[in-house]
């Protein structure tokens, strides 16, 4: 009996871990719906959030991934699905290891939001993936970080957190088109699903 304590300690910490690390995907899901009725130019209402889907929490989308910042990047002009644009520059590359496979993706900074106190540390990195036009919005998906959550040269990638940008539900929104540096020739299997609900107008 004493020597089966430590496998016992392990499996339930491990559960004790997965339950707490799906609890804070739930509260931070459950914050994002809200915002959704905080915000002016929302385009869901209380009845559409019923619409929204998500994958399971899982832990192994949550990655670190080293950060190699860039310098003396140009502006450039990243397409929206308006047929407009908006400018961001290259901020810094991420490598890591997800599903036993390399991947090197792109984090931008906004020249817009760059000069608001509230969002001049937010980094945007939005892709695709093999989910899109199947399980999860065509047009890819977006996940939120800031400069400063790298830490020695390290950064937490969530994909658990990837959301929807505004145009997977309605019309009127300058959204950005993800570059095609961040295709991920993988299945993502985490964050935001297709919005089931009735497209806005």
């Amino acid at each position: 009996m004493i020597k089966l304590l430590p496998i016992l300690f392990l499996f339930f910490g491990l559960h004790s871990f997965a339950q707490s690390y799906s609890e804070q995907i739930s509260t931070h899901r459950e914050k994002y719906k809200q915002d959704f009725l905080k915000e002016s130019n929302s385009p869901l209402k209380e009845n559409d959030l019923q619409n929204l889907h998500f994958y399971d929490a899982d832990s192994n989308y949550k990655i670190l991934a080293d950060v190699e910042m860039l310098t003396n990047e140009k502006v450039f002009k990243m397409p929206t699905y308006d047929g407009t644009s908006k400018e961001f520059y290259r901020c810094a590359k991420i490598n890591f290891n997800l599903n036993d496979r390399a991947i090197t993706m792109t984090l931008y900074k906004s020249i817009a939001l760059a000069s608001n106190p509230a969002y001049k540390d937010l980094l945007f990195l939005p892709f695709t993936d093999e989910t899109n036009n199947v399980e999860t919005y065509g047009g890819g998906r977006y996940i939120d970080l800031s400069s400063k959550e790298i830490n020695g040269n390290k950064i937490e990638v969530d994909f658990n957190k990837a959301y929807n940008p505004y145009c997977a539900y309605s019309d009127g929104y300058r959204c950005p088109v993800p570059p095609e540096e961040n295709n991920l020739e993988l299945a993502i299997k985490a964050g935001e699903k297709k919005f089931t609900g009735k497209r806005k107008k």
